[in-house]
């Protein structure tokens, strides 16, 4: 076995592996649920802080609020919300934000199909909503503040809209006045302004704190590679909780629950992440506050809290506090433009960039750059690769240039064979010093396919996550980037009258579309540049290994098939072109006629 090929196979060999690591050994995580779990609600106590509990040292309360409210009343009346993005409803209820739809995400490509649901009712198929109020502290009890399902009425507003605030009141009847403001971008941040007002004649303390709380375990995509669940920002620290580990977390004897808590010193937000969607809590930048994350096994609740610190209000005087809400789709401008514009610290993190964020980073924003140029996001792939392989090319040239000279030694190193016979270790002792002499690195040809591997992955996990691919066109058939080729062999790619296998059904594995064959002809194609290799294990492994892959990268992102693709047609031109330069011209076309006299051959 020639040194070329071995550093060959092993690099494809190596690529393989890890792409079988990550995808066989880590399968898709389907969520769990306990069909027997009780249909049961939250009572009021469970959802504030317990009264009176204070800090020993500083105005701050012990325990924060991070559970699911009761029932609101299903007849109570609504303030609509009506934005260039979204559109729904705040129930009086509560005061809650509990219907949220999202104007310009559908839930598939139909046109016609339903806007993506965001927040929902309590008790509605997977219940998801944001819920504000005060933690009572000294002598105040729950009936002194207002609760999850405290009938607000409207003061001030009509309909919530950008530049449109609306504000609920009540009173408690004992001199407490509290108002609840809320606002809106034209993109995805409320604003909430909570505020007391105290004519009791004495002194109350009590602390403002946001809930988001989501009734049973939501469904997931299920993969290793993507976080969904709870992400948390503190003081520069990011913190993701999956659902499957909340029932994990500390117990809260007194509340028979399982917590964790974070003090944020200054800068941070917390809330619940999917792939493409978010709601999160975010107090304003240099505001501490208590983090909390929460999960009730009684009626499989997880909730994410931010309790503030508690505020002394004089008689007579008024106290309010200010804070965001995030509800919304995880578009990168908008998240950055938070971050830039508004101080969020880390914002952007929200969006799960990888292990290989150094990479995934980079890619992405010249990606979306060149979408924002060109208008086209399976163009802007094309280019994206066309400049990855420019800034790869003088490692690449090095590289086939050694191949080219290690092609031109292979009769020295025959003939060290034969003088070597079978004492392996004379023939490796003078293979090294043909090599030092002629300045021919062995290893050299697998470095750029190598080096393949973790943008291989980079791309895979930006096409994967970032909602700028999900339902992004290409050409013709290609819809959605985000999604596999939906053609396929089995109605030989529409022409028969009967629909494709379903996406991630066996027969859409083995009937594969049009991109996946592509793949496999352009990884032949690059194979023929060179003649088959001698030894016939090795002929076998690269007369089956384009084919293998084509299977194997069948069922992955059109985008990113896309992207090897253009990458194995660069690969072949850039090849051709140096083995040329170099007085070696390849035989592509009588290498694969060679390939077909060595099938027939062995069919007999």
């Amino acid at each position: 076995m020639d040194d070329q090929n071995k550093n060959l196979i092993l690099a494809t060999v190596l690529s393989f592996l890890v792409i079988l690591v990550w995808f066989v050994l880590f399968p898709p995580e389907q969520p769990v649920t306990d069909p027997n779990a009780p249909a049961a609600t939250a009572s009021q106590g469970e959802l504030a802080p317990a009264a009176g509990t204070t800090s020993a040292t500083a105005d701050t309360v012990a325990t924060a609020a991070a559970t699911a409210a009761a029932a609101p009343q299903p007849d109570a009346p609504r303030v609509a919300i009506d934005t260039p993005r979204l559109e729904g409803s705040i129930s009086l209820s509560g005061g809650r934000l509990d219907d949220l739809r999202l104007k310009g995400y559908r839930e598939t490509l139909d046109p016609t199909s339903p806007l993506v649901t965001l927040l929902k009712p309590v008790g509605a198929d997977g219940g998801y909503y944001a819920l504000y109020g005060w933690a009572p502290g000294g002598a105040l009890g729950n009936d002194d503040v207002p609760g999850p399902n405290t009938l607000w009425r409207q003061s001030a507003g009509d309909a919530l809209a950008p530049g449109k605030p609306v504000t609920l009141a009540w009173s408690n009847g004992k001199g407490l006045e509290f108002t609840r403001t809320f606002a809106i971008d034209d993109s995805y941040m409320f604003t909430v302004t909570q505020k007391v007002t105290n004519a009791s004649g004495a002194e109350v303390r009590l602390a403002p704190y946001g809930l988001i709380a989501r009734e049973g375990q939501p469904q997931t995509t299920g993969y290793y590679i993507l976080h969904e669940g709870v992400v948390q920002m503190a003081d520069g620290t990011l913190t993701e909780t999956d659902y499957s580990d909340m029932p994990d977390l500390p117990v809260v004897e007194t509340e028979g629950t399982h917590a964790e808590v974070v003090e944020v010193a200054e800068n941070g937000w917390i809330g619940f992440t999917d792939k493409n969607w978010m709601s999160t809590l975010v107090p304003s930048p240099g505001q501490p506050f208590r983090a909390v994350v929460k999960y009730l096994p009684a009626t499989n609740t997880f909730a994410t809290t931010s309790v503030l610190p508690t505020l002394t209000v004089a008689s007579g005087a008024s106290a309010e506090s200010t804070t965001m809400l995030f509800a919304g789709a995880k578009e990168w401008a908008t998240i950055r433009a938070y971050q830039n514009e508004r101080g969020i610290a880390g914002f952007i993190d929200s969006i799960d960039w990888g292990w290989f964020f150094f990479l995934t980073k980079p890619i992405f924003t010249v990606l979306h750059w060149l979408n924002g140029m060109i208008g086209n996001m399976g163009l802007a792939i094309i280019a994206l690769t066309l400049i990855i392989k420019a800034i790869l090319f003088p490692l690449a040239r090095k590289s086939y240039i050694s191949m080219a000279r290690m092609k031109e030694l292979q009769p020295e190193i025959e003939k060290l064979k034969e003088r070597a016979g079978e004492d392996k270790q004379k023939l490796q002792k003078e293979m090294m010093q043909l090599y030092k002499d002629k300045k021919v690195n062995p290893a050299a040809g697998c470095l750029p396919i190598l080096l393949q591997i973790p943008i291989f992955f980079s791309l895979y996990k930006v096409i994967f996550v970032t909602i700028e691919l999900r339902h992004a066109p290409f050409f013709g058939w290609l819809r959605d980037l985000s999604a596999p080729d939906p053609s396929s062999l089995f109605n030989l790619f529409g022409l028969l009258p009967w629909a494709a296998p379903a996406q991630g059904s066996l027969l859409a594995l083995i009937f594969i579309g049009v991109m996946p064959i592509l793949l496999g002809i352009s990884m032949w194609l690059q194979q023929k540049l060179n003649p088959a290799p001698t030894d016939p294990v090795q002929a076998q492994i690269f007369a089956w290994m384009p084919w293998v892959f084509m299977f194997m990268l069948g069922g992955f992102a059109s985008g990113l098939v896309l992207y090897w693709i253009t990458n194995n047609t660069i690969t072949f031109i850039q090849q051709y072109a140096i083995m040329r330069s170099h007085g070696h011209k390849p035989d592509l076309f009588g290498n694969i006629r060679a390939s077909f006299r060595r099938g027939k051959g062995a069919a007999k």
